[in-house]
């Protein structure tokens, strides 16, 4: 977790109404990472006593009926999904909150750092590791793509490298249910700018060899 997250972390009041929210078999602990459409949150389940991520997405997209269709398709699929090289998705849920809905997914916990730390303490990596990672990062998308599935933005802080060295493919199947959602204020994409491939920026139908 960054020191950006640890000094952004809710009161207690915004953690107990999420928690309300979340339900009893998910006790959160704090915030491990934030991103254009989601809150990430460390807890543990009860039921199987093992800590898993919380991803609770943004109101502007879970408002939209068409992006939560999308997106729950997207998160059962995943659940099907069993691959080292893919972060696990374990369970989805949503809530009406008032006019708005709560939406979220459980996932594996890894315990590691994304490629993007690792660019920006190492600056370059050596050979071996470089290929090694993308050997493993395309053993994720073939797992991805024999799914039915694309990725859509593939970068380095979606892939994260656990303690013994194992690359996982994580964030699948939020820029495909996201093109459901008008997105007119500054800055949100579909994808990350830097990393997104030329079909996708104009627009056009995307296939596994986007990623």
């Amino acid at each position: 977790m960054s020191n950006e997250d640890l000094q952004r972390q809710p009161d207690r009041t915004d953690i107990e109404r999420t928690q309300q929210l979340l339900g009893d078999r998910y006790e959160l602990n704090w915030i491990i990472g934030r991103g254009g459409m989601s809150t990430v949150w460390l807890a543990w389940d009860t039921q199987t006593e093992r800590d898993v991520a919380v991803k609770i997405l943004k109101p502007e997209y879970t408002d939209n009926p068409e992006f939560r269709t999308r997106f729950r398709n997207e998160s059962h699929a995943a659940a099907r999904l069993h691959s080292e090289n893919v972060v696990e998705t374990y369970d989805y849920g949503e809530v009406q909150n008032g006019g708005t809905v709560f939406c979220f997914i459980i996932m594996e916990y890894v315990r590691g750092e994304s490629l993007a730390d690792v660019l920006t303490r190492e600056r370059v990596l050596p050979e071996a590791l470089a290929l090694d990672v993308l050997v493993q990062a395309a053993l994720g998308l073939k797992a991805i793509h024999e799914a039915g599935m694309v990725h859509r933005d593939i970068k380095p802080g979606n892939l994260l490298i656990t303690s013994d060295g194992v690359v996982k493919v994580t964030d699948f199947g939020i820029a495909k249910a996201a093109e459901a959602v008008p997105l007119t204020r500054t800055g949100m994409v579909v994808g990350t700018a830097q990393y997104v491939s030329p079909e996708q920026a104009q627009g056009q139908s995307v296939g596994p060899a986007s990623d």
